[in-house]
């Protein structure tokens, strides 16, 4: 893609930092998956390293939300996804070695939809004393298909809250991707939606094995996907380079009404599932090159990926610190 370089917004000056709204919810904690890396304590890492962090202090506004209605999870995910979410309520097992789910499982994974939508919806509005927001939820989603869950994932967060968007008049998003694994979820859910533009950059070959270059969407959503598989131990430079000349060209091109990050943390170099070498300061970076191109209140967060808990506190108060930035 090529196109002129847009414009920059988001130019605050320090004494201008925005309030900062934190979506998450205590059941999250009750999603239970064992010894398995997708654990409870990923949220309390975050949320701890948050309410800690001095350059936050004040400026974060812990919200929550309901479960997602059934109406909205049917425009990403079909009846048969949903019949099987609800048949989960209750008992745990697993759907395979990846996918693990408790009795709280399928409640959470509503509140975590709903926690992403409601988000979503409130900074598009513009009526909340923020203006932006990080949804801190698990079960993450962006592996979640429109027919089953995999990955870790149950319901795909992001894509309902992209959808419920276009329901109150936005009419064009941006999915920005950058967890170290493909979305696959996700971008078989908007493969064929002119509407809904899907960026990932993702370690390639690696976990679920989509993603290539070549996937470029079909019919009517051909150019609304874009996918960078990147080789074992990318160059952050390399990456933030490229994440630069792609979002001009998209945001040239495509011209988002709306930006929700995708937000793995597992291209952070100390992950144990990852194999990509971004920092703190890298996903600082990357996040403050979003905000820069979007108005104030059109740019939302949603976790995804990220296991070392060891590391998550600081990584997340990093993209949260340049969200509000």
């Amino acid at each position: 893609m090529a196109g002129h370089r847009p414009q920059r917004y988001n130019t605050l000056v320090p004494s201008e930092l925005q309030s900062i709204a934190i979506f998450t919810d205590p059941i999250f904690r009750q999603h239970e998956t064992g010894s398995h890396p997708e654990c409870p304590g990923r949220v309390d890492a975050i949320e701890d390293a948050l309410r800690k962090d001095p350059d936050l202090s004040g400026r974060l506004l812990w919200r929550s939300a309901g479960p997602i209605e059934n109406e909205a999870i049917r425009r990403c995910h079909s009846e048969h996804h949903l019949e099987t979410l609800a048949s989960l309520d209750g008992r745990s097992g697993a759907l395979d070695p990846d996918t693990i789910y408790s009795p709280a499982t399928a409640g959470a994974a509503r509140i975590a939809a709903g926690c992403v939508a409601q988000a979503a919806e409130l900074a598009f509005r513009g009526t909340e004393p923020w203006t932006t927001a990080f949804c801190l939820v698990r079960p993450p989603g962006h592996h979640a298909t429109p027919e089953r869950a995999m990955g870790f994932c149950f319901l795909n967060n992001v894509a309902i809250a992209a959808r419920h968007l276009q329901t109150l008049g936005c009419a064009r998003v941006l999915i920005i991707d950058w967890d170290v694994h493909h979305g696959n979820g996700t971008q078989d859910i908007f493969y064929a939606s002119p509407d809904v533009f899907y960026y990932s950059l993702h370690l390639h070959p690696h976990y679920p094995g989509t993603g290539n270059a070549a996937e470029k969407g079909t019919g009517e959503g051909v150019g609304t996907t874009l996918n960078r598989p990147l080789p074992n131990s990318t160059e952050p430079a390399q990456y933030r380079a490229l994440f630069e000349t792609d979002l001009d060209a998209i945001v040239a091109e495509f011209s988002p009404d709306f930006a929700i990050i995708s937000c793995g943390f597992d291209s952070h170099y100390q992950d144990p599932l990852g194999g990509l070498r971004l920092d703190d300061t890298d996903f600082a970076a990357l996040t403050r090159a979003v905000c820069r191109r979007l108005p104030a209140g059109r740019v939302i967060s949603a976790l995804e990926g990220g296991y070392n808990l060891g590391a998550l506190g600081a990584v997340a108060c990093a993209h949260v610190r340049a969200l509000g930035q």
